[in-house]
């Protein structure tokens, strides 16, 4: 582990030893650290690993260290403007930052700041998308720290979850709803049996009742095409330019109000099912595709308790699965109505929200997050094939 963070700290001096002149100021990242990821582990592990790299580059690195649950929320609607922000947690901090972030009046401005991501938590769904898989901890956080670095981004989608009361919620991995997620989120009280401790809380699961069966009505749109992706511009254009720009813009906003809208196009479902997923696209990000949508998986109701048991397990490695037999949908927008009376909870990227009615809505490309380059390559040359 020494000879890795050594390795990496070196890397992370060559970025540092570069000249700048003297009236360009240094580059500014804001660090959300959740001390208590990783059962508490995160603030030695984020000092150990990721703070030494981030300083010998160069940055002006400030760290703000969350106290409590949903304190991020409220800090980013407190913070500054910064060249970079960096989460380090796992994915409820993602979450709580990336929500903080979008509800600013300003998020516009806002949303385009690159984010890194530097995994600290017991779960990080988004360290599997960027970057390579490494069998040490110490490797993988120092991967992800030089990334950063590195400066290769990549668009993820967001989902943004919105009640009928509170403010929006968002999420760039999906929205569960059903017994499988009920039965992971009662694992760990059943630590004392090792190893068979995910099959023991599926197993105990079906006891209550059987089948566990939720039933809802849905709504949704299909997919929308992605429009061209605009080039980064780092210096000004033109003044012709310019002029030419917000002339087009004025011609075409002009023609398209004069133009009826057509109608939204919405389908209904009623649906019966053990469990209902709407996830993002971001667990296999494809650079090159030409629409936008977000999958929605309604998993069949009939299903043996052995199945479920055994099914459980997969769904513990990978939350967002759909397996065979399951109503599979595209959609760009989504209205959940829940029957009255409804009890139980969402998981929203693993953090738990009370069940109730929802409207979902992608928002495609919306954030930029620093990957490894040799990830982003190979998403393209995979993508070329």
């Amino acid at each position: 582990d020494n000879l890795v963070r050594r390795a990496a700290c070196q890397e992370a001096q060559a970025f540092g030893n570069q000249l700048i002149r003297a009236t360009m100021p240094l580059k500014k990242a804001t660090v959300f650290l959740n001390p208590a990821a990783c059962k508490g582990k995160a603030g030695n592990l984020f000092e150990k690993n990721a703070a030494p790299i981030l300083h010998l580059s160069g940055i002006d690195v400030t760290v703000v260290k969350t106290d409590y649950e949903g304190q991020a929320k409220k800090l980013l609607e407190l913070m500054e403007s910064t060249d970079l922000i960096i989460i380090a947690g796992g994915d409820g901090t993602v979450q709580e930052v990336i929500t903080g972030l979008l509800r600013r009046a300003d998020e516009a401005a806002f949303s385009k700041i690159p984010i890194g991501f530097i995994p600290l938590g017991k779960t990080c769904t988004l360290s599997h998308t960027l970057y390579p898989e490494s069998t040490s901890q110490v490797q993988h956080i120092t991967n992800a720290a030089l990334a950063i670095l590195k400066g290769e981004t990549v668009p993820l989608d967001v989902l943004e979850i919105k009640g009928e009361k509170d403010q929006p919620v968002f999420a760039v991995s999906g929205l569960r709803w059903g017994a499988y997620r009920d039965a992971g989120v009662k694992v760990s009280k059943y630590w004392y049996l090792g190893p068979l401790k995910t099959q023991a809380a599926h197993f105990f699961s079906t006891f209550k009742e059987w089948p566990q069966i939720h039933q809802a009505a849905l709504a949704y749109l299909g997919p929308t095409e992605r429009p061209p992706e605009e080039p980064d511009e780092t210096s000004r254009p033109h003044f012709f330019v310019r002029l030419y720009r917000k002339f087009r813009s004025c011609c075409l906003s002009s023609k398209e109000s004069s133009q009826e809208v057509a109608p939204e196009d919405w389908e209904e479902l009623k649906l019966s099912t053990i469990e209902l997923s709407i996830a993002t696209q971001n667990r296999q990000l494809d650079l090159t595709r030409t629409e936008d949508f977000m999958d929605i998986c309604i998993e069949a109701e009939s299903i043996s308790k052995g199945q479920f048991v055994q099914r459980g397990s997969q769904k513990m490695r990978d939350p967002h699965m759909c397996p065979e037999g399951s109503q599979h949908i595209q959609a760009s927008r989504c209205i959940l109505h829940l029957p009255e009376g409804t009890e139980g909870s969402f998981g929203i990227d693993n953090e738990e929200y009370e069940a109730m009615p929802v409207e979902v809505k992608l928002l495609p490309r919306k954030l930029r997050f620093f990957c490894d380059p040799s990830v982003r390559e190979q998403m393209l040359q995979a993508a070329a094939q």
